[in-house]
């Protein structure tokens, strides 16, 4: 539990230059962290859902260095992406700061490989937030039109305290 402990600021940890096509940058500062593995990411607002829950796309670009012996994108990759973007789309939803919230957990599902050398992006929605809880769901994509379907995702942000 992080009771007490409160949100950093996300300018104070993470990188927010605005980009070409409404893409901003969703780095870390610090390289010498996990996330730096699978940067660089980036994040935008998408169109919201049709009953109006907003929607965010966070995307990497899938390497060599991210696949697997089969040379597909390791499925802990994927996981990472889709865990980091739960918080990078809260981010862009004004439900949180990047920071000390956690995972309370994530559900995913497998449904196809993930290809090294074009973009991989977690389309997240909001499903419901509360004081201290986010809800969220989407899935993880390739291709035009994002055909391609990776996974499928649900997962819930438990926010950080902001005493």
């Amino acid at each position: 539990m992080n009771d007490g402990i409160e949100e950093p600021k996300r300018r104070d940890h993470f990188s927010a230059e605005e980009l070409d096509g409404g893409w901003m940058s969703w780095d870390l500062k610090d390289p010498t962290r996990f996330n730096a593995f699978i940067e660089p990411l980036t994040v935008r607002v998408e169109t919201p859902t049709e009953d109006g829950r907003p929607r965010a796309r966070v995307r990497m670009l899938p390497e060599r260095k991210h696949s697997n012996l089969g040379d597909n994108v390791h499925g802990a990759v994927t996981l990472a992406l889709v865990d980091i973007a739960l918080f990078a789309a809260s981010h862009q939803f004004g439900s949180l700061n990047a920071g000390h919230s956690v995972t309370l957990d994530l559900s995913t599902q497998f449904v196809g490989a993930g290809r090294v050398g074009e973009p991989l992006d977690a389309l997240v929605e909001l499903v419901r937030e509360t004081g201290r809880l986010i809800f969220l769901r989407g899935l993880v994509v390739q291709g035009e039109g994002d055909g391609h379907i990776v996974l499928s995702f649900a997962g819930t942000i438990r926010k950080a305290s902001t005493k």
